[in-house]
């Protein structure tokens, strides 16, 4: 049941909003995983941005996709938890790293090891619009576990400005997507999230408008 109302979530509600509404471009859509386990890793602006990454891929590999999304937020009272986990199929990480015992990243290990494709946001929590924050240790942690594991980048453009922190409803602004390739695990942490940086970068110069040339006028 719960595989049936993500399917009609992503296709009556997220697909509509954001290919429809919005309006989305999407570069190298061809790199995002068909199969997992596999880790795609995006920039995060919006609460569009789970909507955007689930318009990108087919209806049938949806019950496969799983993003990791903030506990204390989507977890905080019974009806947006059933929501979010039945209907939009999150899985809860608390932030704030390792207490009383628990490894906030459980769900997330237990997805790979289920064979899903699961989605995270390394900033851990949404940025100002269309700016990128520090990339959290988090995800070094995690595939530390999982080196093999692929690890498709996706750069959002746009969303921070169609419904950022404070808005309920998204204004028509229109998203660019650049997917990147496969990125490799490295030992040393702080290469790694600098790694994981200077690709969204990358990516994020591929989804701006082009620079007007000498001759334009």
């Amino acid at each position: 049941m719960n595989k049936l109302l993500r399917i009609l979530f992503v296709m009556l509600l997220a697909r509509p909003v954001v290919r429809l509404w919005l309006g989305m471009t999407v570069r190298h859509q061809e790199r995002l995983p068909t199969a997992g386990p596999a880790i795609v890793i995006a920039n995060h602006n919006s609460h569009l941005d789970i909507l955007a990454l689930y318009s990108l891929f087919p209806l049938g590999l949806i019950p496969r996709v799983r993003p990791a999304a903030a506990a204390d937020y989507f977890l905080k009272n019974r009806w947006m938890a059933w929501f979010a986990t039945n209907v939009v199929g999150i899985i809860p990480v608390v932030r704030g790293g390792v207490g009383a015992g628990r490894d906030p990243l459980a769900g997330c290990r237990q997805a790979l090891q289920a064979g899903e494709i699961l989605v995270l946001f390394p900033e851990g929590t949404r940025g100002e619009p269309e700016a990128l924050s520090e990339i959290k240790a988090g995800i070094w942690y995690l595939l530390r576990d999982f080196p093999d594991i692929p690890v498709a980048p996706v750069y959002l453009h746009g969303l921070g400005r169609a419904m950022g922190r404070g808005q309920w409803l998204p204004v028509p602004f229109f998203v660019d997507v650049a997917i990147g390739r496969s990125l490799c695990w490295q030992e040393n942490k702080d290469s790694f999230r600098a790694h994981i940086r200077d690709t969204f970068l990358q990516l994020k110069q591929k989804t701006l408008p082009a620079e007007p040339g000498p001759d334009s006028h």
